[in-house]
């Protein structure tokens, strides 16, 4: 059966894609879409022409598979061509998503509708790419140049209210009745003598109307985000291009720009963290028809930061949450705190008042440990202490209906001994959020001795539903990514004793492409945390920082002194701390230069992800890379530690780690003399 049909209702040509899950457009949508449009030229019969998908979504993008592989005709931007060239009116009605090829489509036509709920963009960006078929050239020409640089530079999408605003979409058309509106719509502007043709549209892209400055302030507002990037610079190009020339010329340089990325090192990497959040879902050793259970009510053990922002994962979601807390002003605390965070999103109209009321709506802050009995799933979130958790997890036991989930979000500690405290040890899991919990995008899914597989993927499912890429960790001390952040962490200590300085590891690491480096991330998160001020012995540079009451940012000063914008710079008394502990010590300082500072920090981290898939921790590297790329702000762009690993060389990390006498986790050292690879290309 062919992907694109046809059919004709009172001069109207409705051309139908339906090419399951998103109408991705391979080479036989394209093929179907070009001959549709070719043979209605010619037909007398033909007033007007819609193109429109089924299923749940317009055209999604291109077919990624495709990328890397021989060309296949006819091209996109042939396709793209065709449509515009036809002397007939083309309408896109468009629901779901228009994206990347989808939204090129839809530009090529002359028209574009919408229902309420679609959203268009390019996020072809976020893969390393720009838009490759005339997209960095029409869409400058419809919406004008500040708003195509946005749409196409930081590949965010628009609904389509924005859409119309900003003249991408000519009509909002009803939820439930896309065919028939755009079907009225294209009856009323075929009785026009004339039609829009996108790469003729001159009124947005004069260059005396464009300020010189528009493309450099782009990078310039931005420039936190697009760190290290080139796609975003290539994406600015090929949008001047639009402005300074010819519509074919501008094409030549959009396809230009596209090559050369493609074949990019960026780009690969980014492809590879594609499909490996992708491939991380997928849970191997059971079987596909493995049941699930429904989850309808979600109880959250305390109401600090994490509690807070765990619950509000859920309560976006439309799910119910209790939340429970000892003390009354934990609680109200806790609540103020869910509605403040709520509302800060509404101001930047992320959120309608109406979405906060129902979010908070479906919150139940109680006292009463017993109002978790109902739930579906509890989820623990109390202090970071064995005993506690052991304590709690046997009372969830006795309390909680029997077929519920009971999940805690430890960091660090064994879930199978917090499933020894229950008669349930096959429905305890852990489900590991990273702070801020209703912000950052992983889920580590821990999967203990004795967890079902009902369980396992009941939890992979609910991580898809509240919008979060998971990963499953099986059981050891800090899971995957605590595990190898303290390698990092460990030697990040070392090399300040030796001779580094604190400023000089945090550079040579935010050079890399992470946010932030140990010390930097130490005093945001405050020393404090796990800082005990009876047991403390001055023996570490941590201790005596706390002790002198340097805990990070919010006392002012820490590893880092802070100015009143919460700005740090080096600080004199740190290097004084450090100088009287290494005197102590009776070692010698030496001078260390970024490269074994570069080495020494990240080598070990890859050894240690060697160790953890040996084990068995991790179901594949891959997963590793997703972990430190949406847990712990590894740069994107290279691709994640274990894919990095091998675009550099993994006999290069073995020397450096014999240099360094680390020692060498076996199957890191086999892949090297192998000259084999974590990731299968």
């Amino acid at each position: 059966m062919s992907v694109v049909t046809t059919h004709l209702t009172e001069g109207v040509l409705i051309v139908r894609t339906d090419n399951p899950p998103v109408n991705a457009l391979g080479q036989a949508v394209r093929a179907g879409l070009e001959a549709a449009i070719s043979g209605a030229a010619s037909d007398k019969n033909i007033e007007a022409i819609v193109l429109i998908c089924s299923g749940r979504t317009f055209f999604a993008g291109a077919d990624i598979t495709e990328f890397g592989k021989p060309a296949q005709s006819p091209d996109l931007n042939d396709v793209c061509a065709v449509i515009e060239a036809l002397n007939k009116p083309v309408i896109a009605a468009i629901h779901g998503t228009a994206l990347g090829g989808g939204l090129e489509i839809a530009l090529s036509c002359n028209y574009r509708v919408a229902v309420p709920s679609a959203k268009l963009g390019f996020p072809e960006v976020k893969l390393g790419l720009l838009p490759g078929s005339g997209g960095t050239q029409r869409l400058p020409r419809l919406i004008g140049v500040p708003e195509a640089l946005t749409m196409i530079g930081l590949g965010e999408p628009v609904d389509a209210r924005k859409a119309l605003e900003i003249v991408l979409l000519d009509r909002i058309v009803g939820e439930d009745s896309l065919e028939s509106d755009a079907v009225a719509f294209a009856r009323e502007v075929a009785l026009n003598k004339s039609h829009p043709v996108t790469s003729q549209l001159t009124h947005r892209t004069q260059r005396d109307d464009i300020d010189s400055n528009t493309y450099d302030q782009f990078l310039k507002s931005n420039a936190r985000k697009l760190r290290g990037l080139e796609a975003p610079q290539a994406c600015v190009e090929a949008v001047r291009a639009a402005v300074e020339l010819p519509f074919p010329e501008g094409l030549r340089k959009e396809r230009e720009q596209f090559i050369r990325l493609m074949n990019g090192p960026q780009s690969k990497a980014l492809r590879h963290v594609f499909f490996a959040e992708r491939t991380a879902s997928r849970i191997e050793g059971i079987p596909d028809d493995t049941p699930t259970i429904p989850i309808e009510k979600v109880g959250v053990l305390g109401a600090g930061t994490m509690g807070g922002g765990i619950a509000m994962n859920f309560l976006t979601a439309g799910i119910p949450v209790t939340l429970i807390e000892r003390e009354k002003a934990s609680l109200d605390r806790g609540v103020a705190t869910i509605r403040k965070n709520y509302e800060a999103t509404a101001s930047k109209g992320r959120l309608t008042t109406e979405q906060v009321e129902r979010a908070m709506n479906l919150l139940t802050p109680s006292l009463q440990f017993d109002d978790l009995a109902d739930c579906d799933l509890v989820i623990e979130a109390v202090f970071e202490n064995m005993d506690l958790k052991l304590e709690v997890f046997a009372r969830l036991d006795a309390t909680i209906k029997q077929g519920a989930i009971l999940a805690s979000n430890t960091s660090y500690l064994s879930i199978d001994e917090m499933a020894g405290a229950t008669a349930r040890p096959e429905y305890v899991i852990g489900l590991h959020f990273f702070s801020p919990a209703n912000v950052m995008k992983l889920l580590e899914v821990v999967r203990g001795a004795k967890t079902s597989a009902t369980v396992l993927k009941t939890c992979m499912g609910l991580a898809r539903m509240i919008g979060k890429v998971a990963a499953i960790s099986g059981v050891c001390y800090g899971f995957i990514g605590n595990r190898m952040l303290s390698q990092r962490s460990q030697q990040a200590q070392a090399l300040i004793l030796e001779g580094a300085k604190p400023w000089d590891v945090d550079r040579v690491l935010t050079r890399f492409g992470f946010p932030m480096g140990p010390f930097q991330m130490s005093d945001l998160a405050g020393l404090d945390i796990g800082w005990n001020a009876k047991t403390s012995k001055s023996s570490t540079v941590r201790e005596v920082l706390c002790e002198r009451g340097r805990l990070g940012q919010k006392t002012g000063s820490g590893y880092y002194d802070y100015d009143e914008n919460r700005k740090g710079h080096p600080s004199e008394e740190t290097e004084a701390i450090i100088a009287e502990l290494v005197a102590k010590s009776g070692r010698n300082q030496r001078s260390i230069g970024d490269e074994e500072i570069f080495e020494r920090l990240l080598y070990p981290m890859v050894n240690e992800g060697a160790k953890i898939l040996q084990e068995g921790i991790a179901q594949r590297a891959s997963d590793i890379d997703v972990v430190w790329i949406n847990g712990f702000g590894w740069p994107a762009y290279t691709g994640g530690p274990m894919y990095w690993a091998d675009s550099i060389g993994l006999a290069n990390i073995v020397r450096s780690l014999e240099a360094n006498s680390v020692e060498v986790a076996p199957l890191l050292r086999a892949k090297s003399e192998a000259a084999e690879s974590f990731i299968q290309k």
